[in-house]
């Protein structure tokens, strides 16, 4: 449909894909049964989705509920850090997860980071130095839209180099962390088959 506003329909008309009303009278069967068939399954699909957004508002109002009862009345926390959360039945079969992705990016400190590991690399001896230097290269390489894995960067951290430059230098990354947003994630999983492992229930709550 190409009309910018919907128009209203009358009795006896269906609107075409270039927003002209052609009589029912003038539509074979088979496009009436194909556009019956369409809303039908549409109309379910819409009904479903608005159902497994609602389910997983009051699945995060559950959980929020129970943890700042666990807070409350027990003085216990429940939950790790940036509060992500795994709550499990008493049997151990069922399992549920909150948890919260945030979306990284780095600022303008993060080429304050770049230039001190440079230096770095060329202070130091050959040998090993061209290892790093390869890892380095890696870590700052761009993708197809122009960005920097935050991942990789932040893998640069793990290494256990101790000196007073290079210490700087993860400093300058870590403080050139900005988070842009985030997004919680419910994920629940039952214990099936022989090997007792959990395995998820199949929910796409991601999307909504």
């Amino acid at each position: 449909m190409n009309t910018a506003v919907q128009q209203h329909i009358p009795e006896g008309y269906l609107e075409d894909q270039a927003g002209r009303l052609v009589p029912v009278s003038k539509i074979d069967e088979i496009d009436l049964t194909r556009n019956d068939l369409v809303g039908e399954i549409v109309g379910k699909a819409l009904a479903l989705q608005r159902a497994m957004a609602e389910f997983k508002l009051a699945t995060l109002g559950d959980i929020e509920a129970f943890i700042d009862l666990g807070a409350e009345r027990y003085d216990v926390q429940v939950g790790g850090k940036k509060g992500n959360v795994t709550l499990t039945s008493f049997d151990g079969r069922y399992k549920i997860q909150r948890a919260i992705s945030e979306n990284l990016v780095f600022d303008e400190r993060l080429q304050v980071a770049k230039e001190l590991i440079d230096q770095c690399i060329n202070r130091w001896a050959q040998g090993s130095a061209a290892e790093i230097r390869a890892l380095v290269t890696h870590a700052f390489q761009v993708d197809k839209e122009g960005k920097i894995s935050t991942g990789r960067v932040l893998g640069l951290r793990r290494l256990a180099i101790e000196d007073v430059q290079w210490r700087q230098a993860m400093d300058a990354i870590a403080d050139s962390i900005q988070v842009t947003g985030s997004k919680t994630y419910i994920r629940l999983y039952e214990r099936v088959g022989p090997d007792d492992q959990f395995r998820p229930i199949s929910l796409d709550l991601a999307a909504l």
